[in-house]
């Protein structure tokens, strides 16, 4: 898995500077939020924020911090949606998605223990998927892989349902996930 490609290809979807009006994060460069860029202490205009300090920070904080990079060796396709989850709605929403899924799928707690939605990648949460792609093999990745993805397109809508303007990144990732921009 090379996240040096997952992060140009999110750069890339993500555009440079955005200030959209319905986005509550606030002006964008790369994709970058104006707070999480202060909060790992950039202080100059977001229109000037460095994509190089924007792929450090989705290396360290999107796919190192919470993980991912060890669900990688295990299912790169997942580990790359966990990713893209992350940055779009936090590491531990990405997390617990995955870790909701393991467990809707462990029939009934036979083939590995229930886990704790906690929302942090740990030895149990591996091990269960270990386990989950030694039983599950073939396509037990892509089952986890449409699990997340259905998650992550649910609570897309139920933003869009709490808060109209949210239509507009609701019809954006459906349409990048269906390959229409």
């Amino acid at each position: 898995m090379d996240i040096d490609r997952l992060i140009d290809e999110l750069i890339e979807r993500e555009g440079g500077f955005i200030n959209h009006p319905a986005d509550r994060g606030g002006p964008t460069r790369w994709g970058v939020t104006e707070a999480t860029a202060r909060a790992a202490g950039y202080r100059g205009a977001m229109q000037d924020y460095p994509r190089a300090a924007a792929g450090s920070l989705y290396c360290a904080r999107y796919w190192l911090a919470p993980r991912f990079d060890a669900v990688a060796t295990r299912a790169p396709a997942l580990a790359a949606e966990l990713f893209d989850t992350g940055v779009n709605m936090g590491p531990a929403v990405a997390a617990g998605f995955l870790q909701r899924a393991l467990t809707a799928l462990n029939r009934t707690g036979r083939d590995y223990p229930d886990l704790a939605v906690d929302g942090r990648i740990g030895p149990q949460t591996l091990a269960a998927l270990d386990r989950f792609l030694a039983l599950r093999e073939p396509g037990g990745e892509t089952v986890l892989l449409k699990a997340v993805e259905a998650m992550q397109g649910e609570r897309y809508l139920r933003l869009a349902e709490r808060r109209p303007a949210n239509e507009a990144f609701l019809y954006g990732w459906l349409a990048n996930r269906l390959g229409n921009h």
